[in-house]
């Protein structure tokens, strides 16, 4: 019997000059050990979130459950230190470095949701700051399977990426095409659905449409090619 895929979130966050900033996963981790990725991780269940004053609650023009932004947002945080909030006098989000690293402990840990972050520096979440673009669920064949929802995000004003020292082994900004030369260079590896993630960005740099449509078929076709290749 297939594994159940279990719902998360992909975060692709872009700066200014249209880079994208890829992650390293240490090679000592079991699961994609040395392959670069985009922030993300599975929706957890403090991700689930009932009306409250510090989040934008209102699903009606959502491309998929809020619990998706949540836990893209929350994961965005932890790995990298990017916080998507807004304050309510329109200035940039500043937090003291102590503080974030405590809070982004606290939730890697989960000794705190995302909620409480919000609230203790009393910003205003609304998802809308990220635009969903696609999602890709782990063929049957995988023994650990995700329901993934990629997500866009700004680079916000002010801000820029600490990697966590535990989860990631090094990260670097990057045009989405140079990523995809490095990887068919054999010079850095990448799993499929960032493969596909980084060819629906730089359409969208293209075309300035933002969508990635991916069947079961379509992921089957690029990891058999991908094998052939000794790519994956």
């Amino acid at each position: 019997m297939a594994a159940t895929p279990r719902p998360a979130s992909t975060v692709v966050i872009m700066d200014e000059s249209s880079r994208v900033y890829l992650t390293k996963r240490p090679d000592s981790m079991k699961f994609m050990g040395g392959f670069h990725v985009f922030p993300g991780g599975t929706v957890e269940k403090h991700d689930t979130v009932v009306e409250n004053d510090y989040v934008n609650s209102d699903e009606s023009q959502l491309s998929v459950s809020l619990s998706f932004y949540i836990a893209a947002a929350r994961e965005m945080f932890e790995e990298v230190g990017i916080l998507l909030g807004n304050r309510q006098d329109g200035f940039p989000v500043q937090v003291p470095k102590e503080k974030v690293n405590t809070y982004r402990n606290d939730l890697l840990i989960g000794e705190i949701p995302f909620i409480r972050v919000l609230a203790q520096e009393n910003l205003h979440f609304d998802p809308h700051c990220l635009t969903y673009f696609g999602q890709i669920i782990t063929p049957e064949e995988s023994p650990i399977r995700f329901d993934t929802r990629f997500f866009l995000a700004k680079l916000p004003q002010g801000q820029n990426p600490e990697p966590d020292q535990k989860e990631i082994d090094g990260a670097f900004w990057v045009k989405p095409e140079v990523a995809l030369t490095a990887f068919y260079n054999k010079e850095i590896k990448l799993a499929p659905p960032t493969i596909l993630a980084l060819q629906a960005i730089i359409d969208f740099q293209q075309s300035g449409i933002l969508k990635m449509s991916v069947s079961q078929k379509d992921l089957m076709s690029l990891i058999k090619e991908l094998r052939k290749n000794d790519l994956f």
